[in-house]
């Protein structure tokens, strides 16, 4: 319902183009587009201690919320983290299955047409480095980054990032392809972003300075520039065409 109300307040001529789905359609001919979507599925938060493995969860102790741990007993997972974990102890990370097979799926039933995934991440070998020995989870406040996940529960967004290699492998097993992979900087540049921001308006005008601060939030490397990257897997044979870009391998 404010989805409709908003597109009918600022763009009412397009609502006609608008559906809402309940269920994924049998057969997808067009573009599907995942702008942060696979960072909010819940991830599955593991650890290893001396060997041994564990899977992070949350417990009530002493009136708050507080981590514990319990040995993992699921052979699927456990073949994941054996598969991508780096060879040493005292290490944690996440897995996230559930956004590898909603890629899958949604892929799976893509007869024409690519799949388009904007998000937070890193490939394979960055998301799993050796000094990276704490995992990717961040919390998010009033649009303020802080450590503690059991702070203002409810109120603070929790997240993850994406293993963009586990993603592309997700999209290859149903017969999709790589066509493209980027950082936002990059596709921002590429897609001609500074040639708007020069038509915004004089340099001295006050449109013109607050736009150059919003994009230099998007391209900085400090900012989203190099942490946001988008992912393009396509259908090869299907009617939309895309040119293959080179970009490092994921």
């Amino acid at each position: 319902a404010a989805q409709r109300a908003t597109i009918e307040r600022r763009a009412p001529n397009e609502l006609a183009h608008v559906e809402w789905l309940e269920r994924l359609p049998a057969a997808i001919d067009g573009v599907v587009m995942m702008n942060e979507v696979l960072d909010a599925i819940a991830p599955r938060l593991i650890a290893r201690r001396s060997g041994r493995w564990f899977e992070r969860g949350v417990a009530w102790k002493g009136g708050m919320f507080a981590w514990d741990e319990r040995p993992l007993d699921d052979a699927r997972v456990r073949a994941m983290v054996d598969a991508r974990f780096p060879d040493q102890d005292d290490y944690a990370s996440e897995v996230n299955p559930g956004a590898e097979a909603l890629v899958t799926t949604i892929a799976a039933r893509i007869v024409s047409g690519a799949l388009f995934i904007v998000d937070y991440g890193f490939p394979g070998r960055e998301y799993y480095h050796p000094q990276r020995s704490d995992g990717t989870l961040v919390v998010h406040y009033r649009h303020r980054v802080h450590a503690d996940p059991f702070l203002w529960p409810g109120l603070s967004d929790l997240t993850t990032h994406i293993d963009f290699t586990a993603i592309t492998h997700a999209g290859e097993r149903a017969g999709l392809r790589v066509a493209g992979f980027a950082t936002q900087e990059s596709f921002l540049l590429g897609c001609g972003i500074l040639d708007v921001l020069r038509d915004v308006g004089a340099p001295e005008s006050t449109e013109y300075l607050r736009a150059a601060a919003a994009v230099q939030t998007l391209l900085s490397p400090a900012e989203l520039g190099e942490l946001s990257k988008l992912l393009l897997l396509a259908r090869a044979g299907g009617k939309l065409e895309v040119e293959p870009l080179t970009f490092p391998p994921i």
